[in-house]
């Protein structure tokens, strides 16, 4: 994994981020997959372990997604996270099989996609649009730096990102002290 001299993953920028999206990633599964990342902060893994009913109801796609404890890094608590409308957009493309238990089915539809498998496809959309240096990591640390520069309040980011302190959420961030002011903002790449 490629990262700054901070020893953290890049954070992405728009013009990055909508090449990728647009010209990098060739199947539905795939933005879904990393919408998934760059929409809810969520870690490769979790995303890549997500179960399908955890977003995928009987009415469709749900407007908040459940990522649960024991897919989370700490395992500590199961984090609702609402569904951006772009993202919506990425899973109703890709259309995935209800029938499976795992929203990112394995090869041969047996468990769940494996994180170095996406690590992979991403590689691959990122040489194919000639971006270096990103990482899985790199949509995590983008969503949750922007969020803390529009302004959203540390605890309601805290709350996305599953982090256990804000002393934790601040060192990933770096956040500076006009940050911690409360202001409303969306993700809009």
């Amino acid at each position: 994994m490629k990262v700054n001299r901070f020893g953290q993953a890049e954070i992405l920028n728009t013009d990055q981020i909508n090449l990728l999206f647009d010209k990098g990633f060739v199947k539905p599964r795939d933005r879904a997959l990393f919408g998934l990342c760059l929409y809810t902060a969520c870690r490769i893994n979790e995303a890549c372990t997500l179960f399908t009913k955890d977003v995928i109801g009987l009415n469709g796609i749900r407007p908040k997604l459940l990522i649960r404890c024991l897919n989370t890094k700490g395992k500590l608590n199961t984090r609702e996270v609402q569904v951006h409308p772009t993202l919506h957009c990425y899973l109703e493309e890709y259309n995935p099989i209800t029938h499976k238990p795992y929203l990112f089915p394995g090869r041969h539809g047996l468990g769940h996609i494996h994180k170095s498998s996406a690590d992979r496809l991403l590689r691959i959309a990122l040489e194919r649009v000639g971006i270096e240096g990103a990482s899985t990591h790199s949509f995590r640390r983008t969503a949750l730096t922007r969020m803390s520069d529009a302004g959203v309040p540390l605890r309601h980011i805290q709350s996305i990102s599953g982090h256990r302190t804000l002393d934790a959420l601040e060192r990933y961030l770096g956040v500076s002290e006009h940050h911690k002011e409360s202001a409303i903002a969306t993700l809009d790449f």
